[in-house]
């Protein structure tokens, strides 16, 4: 940048400073007089650090960085930006910083940043890594907010964020008054968050002229956004090495087979660098996982140590980044392998990797309103996402892509963008979400891709039989408590229930270790006995709900009597538990119990392990999932769905499976519909307790089946039913009497 950019009245001070005077020792007389001349960092007064201008120097080496005169201008003139770039070219790192300095030079009349990332694990990240690059304090000047942890203040200029957080901020927040700059990131993920973001910031920026919008895109989805928000200023940035593309004929028909004879091939090539392989599903990546392990231990030793990393997208895990340079001093070299699937691009932020090896598939989840089930269907990528995991070998100039795939594969059966998730996701929670910001009317929105009209008419259908709608179609009063909780409808409703049935503290546990990622640790090969032998002493009879209790109040109760964090760690292992996971629960449960305080929601003391507690408990949850019900029909195990024709098996882990003991009726928390056909998460119910708890008009639409017929004769079996059903609907609808209400502050 020439002299009349440093002269530009919003360049930063950070391009005010000496460099050559940092060469001085920290003791000697001329870094005295150096540090005497250093500029204030104007975001918190204080000096600026010798770190600051070292890792301004690596910035200035970002594909972006030439950009930041032209994006700053653009800024300054129009309200929104889109800016286009590779990956790894530092758009996600140094456009909120540009944007911050903008804040600051009109002082933050119209508030701060705020940057939206699809993981809650990429956004933690930035959030450390900006921090240190603008030389401030994490959780002060720079912060994050992800689901159930929020490291930041009402004081905070610049805040990482998950998309879905920033959407439920629109709830108390609808014009979002706070920022005045918004920075969706993210967008080729077309995660249904970023979605209604897009649609739902068109209003709200027509009612606020003075926010800016700043779109960071990959180039191939320019087009489409566009067309969408019209003619709007584009800044593309590209990076600059070329990559080797391998295209491999004939691998596609074992792709798993391939990867693994690439990994080894590579590694005994003896060329230096790390490999990420993109593979179909987890189940690839745990099998991958064991062979390469295996594999690695009888490699010669004078190729260095092969050290495999699994990355799950969906999980709270590290991301992928470099080795620290002290910890690369003392080591032997080590080749990191990492695994991971579709949306674990963004978690790769080592500049050390050579190697990417794409499979060119992928197993995605597209749910089917009309059976309400969600199928895994292994399809091809798209051409957006095989360009973005080339691009991950841009700042390489020696990187080479492997595709188990043809280039005419790539051409004809890969489509040119990746399908919206919004077309393919239950939207239950997203329609209820709509509900609530309709309030202050904002539910009216075009989408950039359209959702199925039947997905949406099978959202509203379940949230009609969940009591969150009133008979005009909007928000119940019950439907705005549920809209509070950041979980699935049909868990909030449970929990709700919970009040009624005094088992609030068993919901909120099971509640908190559903949505968590699973407690139990993926068994490596020849441990399954072992492993069941640990979690035998968690089952209950009553059902895997119920077991999930037990995991958590051992929990609980070992975190307690353990003097460190180490202990607690190492009893989980000993236990094949996940640590984290558990953490993770903990975390949620906690948010959880603020919220049903928040909105004054009674609150029983916990009775776990009575009989009349289990059945309380069972009542709950099945004011919630009554949809998700299945009778065995042959009594082998074989579950044949109340809604559909689909026949599932229990988990292998369900506390059922372990001990042999087969319930007629379940309901259960999820289902898919694969190789396995798997229900997880099932506990035993009565049909009678079915007939009493599930509305009256939802039984009345269930197809004809047996398992109807069998609900029906035992409707005959309650005496009371109609008083029931009229205590029900009271509670449902929301009594007249106002000190049984429920109040949301």
């Amino acid at each position: 940048m020439d002299e009349e950019d440093l002269e530009h009245p919003n360049s930063s001070p950070e391009k005010r400073y000496f460099p050559e005077s940092l060469d001085s020792s920290d003791g000697d007389e001329e870094g005295v007089l150096a540090c005497e001349d250093l500029e204030l960092n104007p975001f918190d007064g204080l000096p600026y650090s010798s770190r600051y201008y070292k890792l301004l120097k690596e910035r200035e080496e970002l594909p972006i960085w030439k950009e930041k005169y032209s994006f700053m201008e653009n800024l300054l003139q129009n309200q929104i930006v889109v800016v286009s770039g590779d990956a790894k070219c530092g758009k996600s790192s140094q456009v909120p910083q540009w944007c911050a300095e903008y804040c600051l030079s009109i002082h933050y009349q119209h508030g701060g940043v705020i940057c939206t990332q699809v993981h809650k694990q990429t956004a933690v990240q930035l959030a450390l890594r900006v921090a240190d690059e603008m030389d401030v304090n994490i959780g002060h000047e720079v912060g994050y907010v992800i689901p159930f942890e929020n490291c930041s203040t009402s004081e905070t200029i610049l805040r990482y964020c998950t998309d879905e957080m920033l959407q439920r901020e629109m709830m108390s927040n609808p014009f979002l008054g706070s920022y005045g700059v918004i920075i969706l990131d993210d967008i080729h993920e077309r995660s249904v968050a970023t979605d209604v973001l897009l649609g739902l910031l068109k209003d709200v920026l027509l009612a606020r002229p003075e926010l800016k919008l700043i779109i960071n895109c990959s180039p191939l989805l320019v087009s489409k956004l566009s067309s969408y928000y019209g003619n709007v200023p584009l800044i593309e940035v590209k990076n600059k090495h070329p990559v080797e593309v391998v295209y491999l004929s004939g691998a596609h028909k074992d792709s798993l087979e391939s990867s693994l004879r690439l990994i080894l091939e590579i590694h005994r090539s003896g060329e230096k660098g790390d490999i990420v392989v993109f593979l179909a599903c987890e189940q690839d990546i745990e099998k991958t996982y064991e062979i390469v392990c295996q594999e690695g231990s009888t490699l010669n030793p004078d190729l260095g140590e092969l050290v495999v990393v699994p990355l799950y997208p969906k999980e709270k895990c590290s991301l992928f980044k470099p080795v620290d340079e002290t910890e690369k001093r003392r080591q032997v070299y080590q080749r990191r392998v990492v695994l991971t699937t579709s949306s674990g691009e963004s978690l790769i932020w080592s500049h050390t990797v050579r190697f990417v090896i794409d499979v060119g598939v992928e197993r995605r989840q597209v749910y089917n309103p009309r059976i309400r089930a969600t199928s895994l269907v292994l399809q091809p990528i798209s051409q957006s996402q095989a360009e973005i995991r080339k691009q991950l070998l841009g700042s390489s100039p020696s990187g080479k892509l492997f595709c188990l795939y043809t280039e005419e594969f790539a051409s004809k059966d890969m489509k040119l963008l990746k399908p919206a998730e919004m077309q393919e996701a239950n939207l239950t929670s997203m329609v209820l979400f709509m509900k609530r910001v309709d309030i202050a009317g904002l539910g009216h929105c075009n989408f950039m891709n359209r959702p199925a009209p039947e997905s949406l008419m099978q959202a509203l259908e379940d949230l009609d039989y969940l009591a969150a709608l009133d008979n005009d179609g909007n928000l119940s009063e019950f439907g705005i408590i549920m809209s509070e909780f950041p979980l699935d409808p049909q868990l909030s409703k449970s929990i709700l229930a919970s009040c009624e049935f005094d088992c609030v503290d068993e919901m909120l546990t099971i509640a908190a270790m559903v949505t968590a990622p699973s407690c139990f640790l993926h068994v490596p090969h020849g441990a399954e006995a072992a492993a069941v032998t640990c979690w035998k002493t968690f089952l209950h009879p009553e059902g895997d709900h119920f077991t999930l209790i037990n995991v958590y109040k051992a929990y609980q109760d070992t975190a307690l009597n353990s003097a460190t964090e180490r202990r607690v760690e190492e009893w989980c292992r000993d236990n094949f538990l996940s640590s984290s996971a558990l953490g993770v629960a903990e975390a949620i449960r906690a948010e959880l119990v603020d919220i049903i305080k928040r909105i004054e929601l009674p609150y029983a003391e916990p009775a776990f392990g009575s009989k009349e507690n289990s059945l309380n408990i069972k009542k709950a949850l099945l004011s919630g999932y009554f949809m998700q019900t299945a009778r065995d029909v042959d009594g082998s195990g074989n579950y044949l769905m109340l809604t559909h024709k689909q026949v599932a098996q229990l988990h292998p882990l369900s506390s059922y499976s372990i001990t042999k003991k087969m319930p007629e009726w379940v309901l259960f928390h999820q289902f898919s519909i694969s190789e396995n056909n798997y229900i997880r998460v099932a506990s035993a119910v009565s049909p009678e307790l079915f007939m009493q708890l599930a509305p009256q008009y939802y039984f009345s639409n269930l197809p004809p089946s047996e398992s109807k017929d069998i609900l029906q004769q035992a409707s005959g079996h309650l005496p009371a039913m109609a008083a029931v059903r009229q205590d029900q609907d009271m509670c449902e609808k929301g009594p007249d009497a106002p000190e049984q209400r429920c109040t949301v502050q």
